[in-house]
């Protein structure tokens, strides 16, 4: 790939979780009643026809990861467990007197932090609680992410015990001067074991995460990590770009320095290098980072044009309700989305004085409805069309117009009512929704908000 094309895209943008994405939400005009009204509406449309998921997560990790932006707390003292767990049981309880009808649930995700922080005892706790107050649907799918380090058989057979099937592990790399300045220590063994042990106890999907971009990352670090990955055969990958955001509080982002880090072409390098490894091991990519093999749900789910993403990341079935449990976990209603209270302390706050712990969002409008629908299909099904009158908007001829020089560079086919998105420009996905992105384009930051998406 030309490093011109690659110096031309390479610009912050946002990873298109959600849309309106975070920074451009409209958080003046939006009320807590806002999201209980489109809550109760959502559920009430969809519960019985799909069921909802619940995001729930667990922030505490015993040591910091210098590439991590997520929200934790870094603790060694496990006495924190059992107040939380208790603190998301609330949560949910106050949810459930909130809707009319026993929730049927289809998706539960433990994301962190470090779920496997917890014990045993404390993961079922809050798992039959959970569904003290709520039915499992038909075809549910229950995942958790597990630190190699951390997570023990007990863990795995516990959790598989109460119904989870697929579980992910953050890998990173493999280079010991990798781990080193993002202070993440785990040998290949360690990830071995966990992996093959999972197997064993008869986990559909094993996930490992792979980051390129990463502090004093060459690209033998890349060959070799595929490589060992592509021994253990785990069921889907995520290989994505490092977000080197300094600037955002607490993310421990400052263990290395700038020049440390690959860029443009070399950053480049590496994922062109690893993306073929991967496709030569039949791993096919199925969405933005997104790689499985083809007994996998998510690329079957890819296939049948079934895939969905959210804040969860990807995931083989819809819901279109999803509700967030625990420290700044973000909910979505479809027509809204409302975000909790980030720091530990204003959450068990909230909780005691009887308040759902939320402290933003955004209520969709009627544009946002639609771009939403088209930033979807780009992320999930690389392509999207306005043929029906009701995905159309009045900005799409200015749409096209920019679209048009990514077409010459060969990163898009523009049709006559939509677009596809050529293998060539499926690592510039981010850059073609952000053509899409009219609150963007309405208010460019005037500071960093995003990490660069190359």
């Amino acid at each position: 790939m030309k490093n011109s094309i690659l110096q031309k895209y390479n610009v912050p943008g946002p990873r298109y979780t959600s849309y309106p994405t975070v920074p451009y939400w409209d958080e003046l005009n939006f009320s807590y009643q806002n999201w209980i009204d489109t809550l109760k509406r959502s559920f009430t449309e969809s519960n019985a026809l799909e069921g909802l998921s619940l995001y729930i997560h667990l922030p505490f990790c015993e040591s910091l990861c210098t590439f991590c932006g997520c929200n934790k707390r870094i603790t060694k003292n496990h006495a924190v467990e059992n107040p939380y767990i208790q603190a998301l049981l609330k949560e949910w309880a106050m949810y459930c007197q909130i809707l009319d009808k026993k929730p049927i649930i289809k998706e539960i995700h433990l994301g962190g932090g470090t779920p496997t922080f917890f014990s045993t005892q404390h993961l079922e706790a809050l798992i039959n609680g959970i569904f003290c107050l709520a039915e499992k649907a038909e075809n549910y799918e229950f995942s958790f992410e597990g630190h190699p380090n951390n997570t023990t058989r007990e863990h795995l057979q516990k959790l598989y015990d109460l119904g989870f099937r697929r579980v992910s592990f953050g890998v990173q790399d493999y280079s010991e001067k990798v781990q080193k300045a993002i202070n993440r220590h785990q040998p290949f063994d360690k990830v071995a074991n966990i992996t093959l042990l999972a197997k064993e106890i008869g986990y559909t999907s094993v996930g490992h995460d792979i980051i390129f971009g990463l502090p004093f990352q060459q690209v033998e670090d890349v060959i070799d990590t595929i490589q060992k990955t592509n021994f253990l055969q785990p069921d889907r990958l995520a290989f994505y770009s490092y977000a080197h955001v300094p600037w955002i509080k607490g993310n421990g982002q400052r263990g290395f320095n700038d020049e440390d880090i690959p860029k443009d072409a070399m950053k480049r390098k590496l994922y062109e290098v690893g993306k073929t490894l991967l496709f030569e091991n039949q791993y096919y990519e199925i969405g933005m980072d997104h790689f499985a093999l083809k007994s996998d749900s998510l690329y079957q789910a890819f296939e049948q044009k079934k895939l969905h993403r959210n804040f969860m990341g990807y995931s083989s079935s819809k819901t279109q309700l999803m509700i967030g449990l625990g420290v700044s976990s973000i909910s979505d209603s479809w027509y809204s989305f409302a975000q909790n209270v980030k720091e530990l302390e204003a959450y068990y706050k909230m909780l005691e004085t009887d308040q759902l712990p939320i402290f933003r969002g955004h209520l969709l409008s009627a544009e946002d409805l639609i771009i939403r629908h088209h930033i979807l299909n780009l992320m999930c099904h690389f392509e999207t069309s306005w043929q029906d009158q009701a995905n159309y908007f009045a900005e799409i001829p200015a749409v096209v117009l920019q679209l048009k020089e990514m077409e010459q560079d060969g990163l898009l086919i523009i049709e006559p009512n939509g677009i596809q998105v050529t293998q060539t420009g499926k690592p510039f996905v981010r850059n073609i929704c952000m053509a899409f992105d009219l609150r963007l384009k309405r208010k460019e930051p005037e500071t960093c908000l995003f990490s660069m998406t190359i």
